[in-house]
């Protein structure tokens, strides 16, 4: 069976020549006579894997030397506790509610002192990012929340928001190594892999080595304090050995494809071709303000849920899979991560068309 263009919000669609690759080592790592799924974590094999993955995310990243990296077991929910865990001193967060998972993630935060909806776009199902220039953030706020690309809607922080000088959290699960970041200008940025670099099972947190403390919430567990897993070089417990691996190759991968500016500029043409024949489209039309889509996530409709139901069995027939969109939202998505080539999105794109004047 000839593969599939997997258009899935996450686990999601990865480059095939990691998996080639994977395929090729799976059951002898470079000589060691095992694969990396036997092998001990405490091996000077499975160190030299993490030390180069660490080195080639802090290149593609430009990360300052100031920040820590820690590849932790879980998922961006895990992260939703260990944020407030780690930083909350004054007991008090403000949070950009700008879909389901910030939303999530502020009602974690309730559990841990003052959560404060600092500004939502929940009026117009998150389907814009509000304004975010003047907000009324707290003088004793420990931190301002974002989720910087929302996957469900397929919003993007376009611009940071102004924090006041407070530090800022990002969620970028969905956008993680999609283009160029000013790590800098964040106090902490964490994302699970499995979106647009890995498989499911891991986060990435990337955090300014002044906030990883012993001063943490007397609740917070040893296996959720950054200090802990920061100090042990992220191998305090055994970690997600097969998912540091693969996303070693595809920091590789990214390097030989021209880094995060030369993704970013692919990103963006594809990205152009399905949000230009939305635009022209006279049955299909996208759900998101033209000036915050997201290059990741493409949510589109019909304004029909029959011809929605119908365009997607007929989509998944001719080998565009996952375009159903998330239950909460319905309609279509595509999301177009790093792996899926622009191939893909071309043939999606004539699909739709064909489809359209079948239709209208």
């Amino acid at each position: 069976m000839s593969r599939v263009y997997n258009f899935s919000a996450g686990p999601a669609v990865l480059p095939e020549e990691v998996l080639r690759q994977a395929s090729e080592e799976m059951m002898d790592y470079r000589g060691c006579g095992m694969s990396v799924m036997e092998m001990s974590h405490r091996s000077s094999v499975f160190q030299g894997i993490l030390d180069e993955a660490e080195a080639d995310l802090r290149d593609l990243l430009q990360i300052p030397d100031n920040y820590k990296v820690m590849f932790l077991n879980g998922s961006a929910h895990h992260q939703f506790a260990a944020v407030c865990m780690n930083l909350m001193k004054n007991r008090k967060a403000d949070y950009i509610i700008t879909g389901q998972w910030s939303k999530r993630a502020f009602q974690e935060g309730k559990k841990y002192g003052e959560a404060v909806a600092l500004a939502s776009s929940e009026d117009r199902t998150f389907s814009y990012i509000p304004d975010c220039s003047d907000l009324p953030v707290d003088d004793d706020a420990d931190f301002v929340y974002i989720c910087e690309n929302n996957t469900i809607y397929g919003t993007k922080f376009r611009k940071l928001p102004d924090t006041k000088g407070k530090l800022l959290v990002a969620d970028v699960s969905s956008c993680f190594l999609s283009e160029p970041m000013e790590v800098e200008k964040y106090g902490v940025i964490y994302g699970g892999v499995q979106k647009n670099i890995g498989p499911a099972g891991m986060t990435i947190n990337i955090v300014r080595e002044d906030l990883i403390t012993d001063d943490v919430l007397d609740c917070t567990p040893t296996v959720m304090k950054w200090k802990t897993q920061a100090d042990a070089g992220s191998l305090y417990n055994t970690p997600n050995c097969w998912d540091i691996y693969i996303c070693g190759l595809v920091f590789k991968w990214l390097k030989k494809n021209g880094g995060l500016a030369g993704m970013k500029a692919i990103n963006e043409k594809k990205a152009a071709l399905l949000y230009d024949y939305l635009d022209s489209s006279r049955l299909f039309r996208g759900t998101v303000a033209k000036e915050d889509r997201s290059l990741m996530n493409v949510p589109f409709v019909t304004g029909d849920k029959e011809k929605d139901a119908v365009f997607i069995a007929k989509a998944e027939k001719a080998g565009f899979v996952n375009l159903k969109g998330h239950r909460s939202v319905g309609g279509m998505r595509a999301s177009i991560y790093n792996a899926m080539p622009v191939e893909g999105v071309e043939k999606l794109v004539d699909f739709m068309k064909a489809y359209e004047a079948e239709n209208i």
